[in-house]
């Protein structure tokens, strides 16, 4: 049975009706009433970042008609702040895939950057806004340890974004100023300088902080519990992509321990959700963690908020079948803001609740209460008239961490597509 994401467990009796009930919950059709002055809510109307509430952001989504300004989720719910002490691997955590790689990231080597983008703000509103996974591409370049958007495992000075070290000590300062945060890094790994990464992990002062190799479940048993990570302090998870690295340095190869579908477009395919062929079968108990990527191959910032709505819901259904009904640990996406309404952040809310409580999100369950006890959640209301206003804009109330300006956001990576759509961009991901 798909993964329902209801308490009414009737409502999900067949498939059909599960992913009719997932289209009835993208579309609202209450009457949204005046607010202001940070007291708007999900889907209300608005026209300053300032109308928004805590964890919202003023935005829209041209991509489905919706031009109108609504208040969108801009911020991850920590499930641990909820439902803590389980093993780390009963939970789902929101990945950025190539977090690195942002939109408007200055060059550092003067050299004009060719490349696809995959998000739009630093690494360290990444983590504030709630992502506790990154994925990194890192590479030998300048005689120094680089985060490239590269391809054929070499970086080149217009597809390289900043040496490696500048993103970890943003990681070391986001964990010393969090002391019960955990974050997992999966590098996707092109270094070949012996003992790089240990090195620059050691650097960025990241040792202090590293999950022991000995302590990772062999055979798809549980994790520590995340009590006990934050206790140990061992509250950084390092995978890496070369099988040789976990011998020569320690670091995790992340298909021994983790189960991931294809990435780019194979896994965004309605109704199919296959195994990356690195990865053992999704259905495999020998792994504990389960990582599911959801972005096509050619990012498209203004497609996002559409690809975050009934279809990321409907691929987690997908996703959750294929792996034996076993939810996914964690959800790698693009441009992770953007959506029509609660995008990602409902998504993963919704996993949380159904594994850890039986509820249809993690707000609803109730520390020390029997499984399936929930409380009462509001559902996000509002109808927004359209018209042709509006932007995606970064909101400026709240909590919400967002680097990029109220404007309209641009969409450069669509012309390296066109100077570069040859068979060499399939490495691109």
């Amino acid at each position: 049975m798909l993964a329902c994401f209801t308490d009414d467990r009737s409502i999900c009796a067949s498939p059909a009706i599960g992913y009719l009930f997932l289209l009835l919950f993208s579309v609202v059709t209450t009457s949204s009433t005046a607010c202001s002055n940070g007291n708007c809510q999900v889907l209300d109307a608005c026209t300053a970042p300032t109308d928004c509430g805590q964890g919202l952001y003023c935005g829209n989504c041209p991509a489905l008609g919706k031009t109108q300004p609504i208040c969108i989720r801009g911020q991850a719910t920590i499930p641990t702040s909820i439902i803590n002490g389980l093993p780390f691997n009963k939970y789902t955590w929101l990945v950025t895939h190539n977090s690195f790689s942002i939109v408007d990231a200055p060059s550092l080597n003067g050299v004009q950057r060719l490349t696809f983008y995959n998000q739009e703000d630093s690494v360290t509103n990444q983590l504030m806004n709630g992502a506790r996974g990154l994925m990194l591409d890192m590479y030998d370049f300048e005689n120094d340890i680089w985060l490239c958007h590269s391809f054929r495992g070499q970086c080149f000075n217009f597809t390289a974004f900043q040496p490696a070290i500048n993103t970890l000590k943003e990681v070391e300062a986001f964990l010393t100023s969090n002391p019960t945060e955990i974050v997992t890094i999966i590098i996707e790994d092109y270094v070949h300088t012996p003992k790089g990464l240990t090195n620059v992990f050691t650097l960025a002062g990241l040792d202090k902080y590293w999950f022991p190799l000995t302590k990772m479940p062999k055979k798809g048993e549980d994790w520590p519990t995340v009590t006990q990570m934050v206790q140990e302090n061992h509250r950084l998870i390092v995978f890496t992509s070369d099988a040789s690295k976990e011998a020569k340095e320690g670091i995790a190869y992340q298909w021994k321990y983790m189960l991931e579908n294809e990435a780019g477009d194979p896994g965004v395919v309605r109704g199919s959700c296959p195994k990356r062929k690195e990865s053992k079968p999704l259905n495999s108990k020998s792994a504990s963690l389960f990582l599911e990527n959801y972005f096509p191959t050619y990012p498209v910032e203004t497609d996002a908020c559409k690809e975050h709505s009934t279809p990321l819901a409907e691929m987690v259904n997908t996703c959750y079948k294929a792996a034996g009904n076993v939810m996914p640990n964690f959800l790698a996406v693009n441009f992770y803001m953007r959506s029509d309404g609660g995008g990602v952040f409902d998504a993963v809310d919704r996993m949380n609740g159904l594994t850890l409580c039986g509820c249809n999100t993690v707000t609803a369950c109730q520390a020390g209460a029997p499984f399936g006890s929930c409380k009462n959640v509001a559902v996000p209301s509002g109808n927004p008239i359209t018209n042709t206003a509006g932007s995606f804009t970064g909101s400026v109330t709240g909590s919400v961490q967002f680097a990029k300006s109220a404007s309209t956001v641009n969409s450069p990576n669509h012309l390296v597509f066109f100077m570069f759509s040859f068979p060499l961009m399939a490495f691109w991901l």
